[in-house]
């Protein structure tokens, strides 16, 4: 009984010296220190507050032909949010060249004799030309262009039919009752800033035990690791409880200084289970890490494997890029990447106000994967000792 208690002191013992270690090696790189700041704060920051997934005043330029009330009420119905009239296209070559440059986004032009035929009813084509470089966008863009101008039809030919503006609700209609759950105002910032937040944080559980530990190469202090009392798992161990615990640091910095009070982002669900799951995650996705440590040389091939494993995590998690518009087989894919279990819990949690037994099979798989992820890992790096 007493040889286990002994054997528990000296293994907590080294475990309190190596952490102790570890967060001083850390506390000395300033630069490293700097940068993980930044990321938490000012990257965050910016992906919540300058990305943005709507149509937000489009360039548009618009060429009247006509020259009646008819356009100028429906040319004034492009304004703001959506759009945004910067000015007016002489010709067409004017137009074309204004949308080669970038300097517009849409281009609408209204022939001549619109409003005299919407007077008699006869049809009438207004031409609309879209930059659909970014696609998104310009779907966008189309899209409202479209409701706009069915809109001003409508009314045109029951003000034609001597009906005032409110007669369409006394018509036949189908009424589109939208509720909009977990982000009633579609802020596009509470997810980009909470993905952007989940993103660094599966940076640095990679990048940051790969650099420790070759960081101990470079150094020419592994071999003191070695010859010393220490198992591997006994020297690995105090390295990822290091950076994990620096992790949670910064994602609590940027929940609590960054994203709920600039943002003000709702925390519905328990905060407590909110870290405890990112504690596993960080924790489990630092095997990959020390896969490309096992690997690397020094600290630049480090960073190099790290963006090599970190690119797929990130496009198979659904962040970028929402599951239903992947192909089949891309899709099955997403079921190997941890991230994509965490960005289901972290969504769940802090948007939604899930619980524990609601999360339990997205818990479970980042789990699985983590456990295995951290196990190879584990494997490689006492075959490198060997």
């Amino acid at each position: 009984m007493n040889d286990t208690r002994l054997w528990w002191m000296l293994a907590l013992r080294r475990f309190s010296v190596m952490l102790s270690k570890e967060l001083k090696q850390l506390s000395r790189d300033r630069v490293l220190l700097l940068f993980i700041l930044y990321a938490f704060t000012v990257d965050i920051f910016l992906a919540a507050s300058g990305v943005t997934l709507s149509l937000n005043n489009a360039a548009t330029l618009v060429q009247d032909a006509d020259r009646t009330a008819a356009s100028r009420e429906l040319l004034g119905r492009f304004r703001e949010p959506y759009f945004r009239i910067t000015g007016e296209a002489l010709h067409d070559r004017a137009a074309l060249a204004a949308l080669d440059r970038g300097d517009a986004m849409v281009v609408l032009s209204v022939p001549e004799g619109l409003g005299r035929k919407l007077e008699t009813g006869e049809p009438v084509q207004v031409a609309m030309q879209v930059d659909t470089t970014n696609s998104v966008l310009g779907f966008l863009a189309t899209s409202h262009a479209q409701e706009i101008i069915t809109r001003f039809g409508l009314e045109s030919a029951l003000a034609r039919m001597g009906l005032g503006e409110g007669a369409s609700a006394n018509l036949p209609a189908v009424e589109n009752e939208v509720r909009v759950w977990f982000n009633p105002n579609q802020e596009d910032s509470w997810f980009m800033g909470i993905s952007e937040m989940l993103n660094i944080a599966t940076v640095f559980a990679v990048l940051l035990p790969a650099a420790a530990m070759v960081r101990e190469k470079e150094r020419g202090t592994v071999e003191q690791l070695v010859v010393s009392p220490l198992t591997p798992f006994g020297i690995l161990f105090p390295k990822v409880v290091s950076m994990t615990g620096v992790i949670l640091v910064g994602v609590a910095i940027s929940l609590f200084v960054v994203l709920i009070p600039l943002f003000s982002i709702p925390v519905k669900g328990s905060l407590g289970l909110f870290f405890l799951v990112s504690a596993l995650y960080v924790f489990t996705t630092a095997g990959l890490g020390l896969f490309a440590a096992t690997i690397a040389r020094n600290l630049a091939q480090a960073g190099m494997l790290s963006i090599l494993i970190i690119a797929p995590m990130l496009f198979l998690s659904g962040a970028w890029t929402p599951p239903e518009a992947m192909p089949e087989w891309l899709r099955g894919l997403m079921l190997v990447s941890p991230l994509h279990y965490y960005l289901d819990i972290a969504f769940g949690v802090l948007l939604k106000g899930q619980g524990f037994a609601e999360l339990l099979p997205s818990i479970a798989g980042m789990t699985s994967i983590g456990l295995l992820v951290f196990g190879g890992g584990l494997v490689l790096f006492r075959r490198q000792f060997d």
